[in-house]
């Protein structure tokens, strides 16, 4: 079961940097005013910093730390939800609670990319 999980943790990080580039617009507006360079630049560049977290994930060679880097990540871009929310504050219910409903998700992930990195190595009997 833990190369499972490190699988399904890899694709989730694979499918989410493909969206940064296939459909990068969401993500160019959750980058706050504040970062220097364009929105573009910083969607680009967690876009691949997920791929490369999701190949670190998926090779048992490298699965502890990029399972640690992974976590580290997942705190990082906590920020980003938190303008979500708040730049989604008067939509309409539905986005809202879309956007609300993402803040406490980033805690089971944390702690998912923790379990992955402290079972790498351990392989199950069969």
């Amino acid at each position: 079961m833990p190369a499972r999980s490190a699988q399904l943790l890899a694709g989730l990080l694979a499918g989410a940097a493909v969206t940064h580039f296939a459909r990068p617009e969401p993500y160019d507006a959750l980058v706050p005013s504040a970062l220097p360079g364009s929105a573009r630049t910083w969607t680009q560049a967690s876009g691949a910093v997920e791929a490369v977290l999701a190949a670190a994930v998926a090779l048992p060679a490298t699965r502890r730390t990029g399972a640690l880097l992974t976590a580290g990540f997942f705190v990082a871009v906590f920020p980003a939800n938190v303008k979500m929310a708040y730049d989604w504050r008067h939509r309409r219910t539905p986005y809202r609670a879309a956007a609300y409903a993402r803040l406490p998700v980033q805690v089971p992930l944390v702690l998912w990319a923790l379990k992955v990195s402290r079972s790498a190595g351990v392989t199950s009997p069969g």
